[in-house]
């Protein structure tokens, strides 16, 4: 089968933010692009639909945060955002505390009042569990930061159970994207500019992808007629996994995916919070999502709550986060080396980079490639 009859310049695979970004900045230079996308909706992992008035996010809580400024007017462009900042509560076994780890979070667990009683628990528990300068892996990384109490109340079943592997088995790294304040601060990031989209998500790439050298096809996988698709089209932009385009010839990378159940209720607030985790590990889901709390108005009398399970990777699933340990790294060298010799593909997004990204790293990554295609 035929697929470029229209002399299109560029195949996009995967209608994501990198695909999408690329699409819309071809399209401005009056390139023509094919967008074909497995799933039925645009937007990949950022996609969102309205119920109730509500803006609910398919897969995953999605809060657009940063401090390149340069991404912040870029999707400016697209909508406008409604200042919702993300304070998370933690629960474990019924208790409740504030998220990021800050002064609420200390007090809550200690009774401790200033900065410097924290740090002296802190301290105190540190040398305790005898952790060395270097921490080796995500448990002594964590109790290096905050403790054991804190440590074994909200970190370890709740990442055990996002990772599906033990805590000691982790890499230091990952913790360290969560902030720890000496002040009464309940703000998840520390970026400057932090949002959510006044109309979720989906109206951003139906803005995007408007344009009359746009076509979008969903429904579709590339890797039904891979080699057509790689013939006929002079340039490729791929944003699926890296293993999958090379047919996991060195072997299967490394994901975690995640099941979502919802449930709507006849009320206007349920849980009195946009996101609560549930952080030991008996209980199966990792965290709970009220989206009408996320867009700050909502129709009265309905609001819908979503469950976030996580579960292991196989290919039948959605490949969510990359699991970036040694030996996956090690892996993704060897698919990475093999992708730097096709000349005509583009190898872009989370899952085409083996990277766990946030969002405005990937428009950021997408407007790097558009730049270096077109030698601006």
């Amino acid at each position: 089968m035929k697929h470029n009859k229209k002399n299109y310049d560029y195949l996009i695979v995967g209608a994501g933010p990198y695909g999408s970004v690329f699409a819309y900045e071809a399209a401005k230079r009056g390139k023509r692009s094919l967008i074909i996308e497995r799933r039925s909706s645009i937007g990949g992992n950022m996609a969102t639909h309205k119920e109730h008035g509500i803006n609910v996010h398919d897969f995953g809580a999605h809060i657009f945060h940063t401090d390149n400024k340069e991404v912040w007017d870029y999707v400016n462009q697209f909508t406008e955002f409604n200042g919702y900042i993300n304070q998370v509560v933690a629960d474990y076994k019924g208790e409740r505390y504030n998220l990021p780890f800050n002064m609420n979070t200390f007090y809550q667990m200690w009774g401790v009042k200033t900065p410097k009683e924290a740090q002296d628990k802190i301290a105190q528990q540190r040398q305790a569990a005898g952790i060395s300068k270097t921490p080796q892996n995500l448990e002594e990384q964590a109790i290096s930061l905050i403790g054991t109490d804190i440590y074994t109340k909200l970190i370890k079943g709740y990442t055990e159970k996002q990772w599906g592997r033990k805590a000691t088995e982790l890499p230091a790294f990952i913790i360290r994207r969560l902030p720890v304040r000496y002040i009464y601060d309940n703000n998840y990031f520390n970026h400057r500019y932090q949002g959510v989209p006044v109309d979720g998500y989906t109206a951003i790439f139906d803005k995007m992808l408007a344009s009359d050298l746009i076509d979008v096809q969903l429904n579709t996988d590339f890797f039904e007629d891979k080699e057509t698709y790689l013939k006929e089209f002079p340039r490729v932009i791929y944003t699926g996994m890296i293993d999958q385009f090379f047919d996991y010839q060195f072997g299967e990378l490394e994901y975690r995916s995640v099941r979502f159940e919802a449930e709507t209720f006849e009320n206007n607030n349920e849980q009195g919070n946009a996101v609560i985790n549930y952080t030991d590990a008996e209980t199966p889901f990792t965290r709970v999502m009220e989206w009408r709390h996320f867009d700050k108005k909502a129709d009265d009398g309905f609001t819908i709550l979503t469950k976030e399970y996580p579960q292991d990777w196989d290919r039948s699933k959605e490949a969510y986060y990359p699991v970036n340990d040694a030996k996956n790294s090690d892996l993704f060298k060897k698919y990475k080396s093999e992708a730097n010799k096709v000349a005509n593909v583009i190898f872009g997004g989370r899952l085409g980079n083996y990277q766990y990204y946030d969002m405005d790293q990937v428009f950021g990554a997408a407007l790097k490639a558009v730049e270096k295609e077109f030698k601006e």
